[in-house]
């Protein structure tokens, strides 16, 4: 079963990381991939969901729409794609270092069926860039 993970410490309050995260329309600023995003639910929280569209292999479009399965403030951040070539599953976890500062884990993973299974090394590269996009995050709040 492919799955990624990547850790980094931001500069940022765990609420404001939480809040950041957990607010799908900031995905473009951190997430290059994004293409563009709005949210089709009125939930906030467990169940909100979104329609977004990635970059792709080669350049074309895919769908990640994706619900949100946990909401625990400011612990714990999960999703399920349910749009999509690959449905993935990630979780954010958040970690408080002290006061203005947050460690923040995420994690994919994914089990593919059919024929998707021949495309487990390619789907584990792309989740560890997924996941290595963290970066871009710290980077955005850091300066924020």
């Amino acid at each position: 079963m492919p799955q990624a993970e990547h850790t980094i410490t931001i500069g940022r309050p765990a609420d404001d990381v939480f809040d950041y995260l957990a607010d799908g329309m900031n995905n473009p600023r951190w997430r290059p991939g994004v293409l563009d995003i709005e949210r089709t639910s009125h939930d906030v929280g467990v169940g909100a969901t979104y329609r977004q569209t990635m970059r792709g292999p080669g350049g074309r479009k895919i769908a990640g729409d994706y619900r949100v399965t946990v909401y625990d403030r400011p612990r714990t951040l999960a999703f399920e794609v349910i749009a999509g070539p690959a449905r993935p599953t990630g979780v954010f976890e958040l970690t408080p270092v002290d006061t203005d500062t947050t460690s923040v884990t995420f994690r994919l993973a994914v089990r593919p069926t059919g024929l998707m299974r021949l495309m487990s090394p390619m789907i584990a590269k792309q989740m560890r860039a997924e996941t290595a996009q963290l970066d871009n995050l710290k980077t955005q709040l850091d300066t924020l």
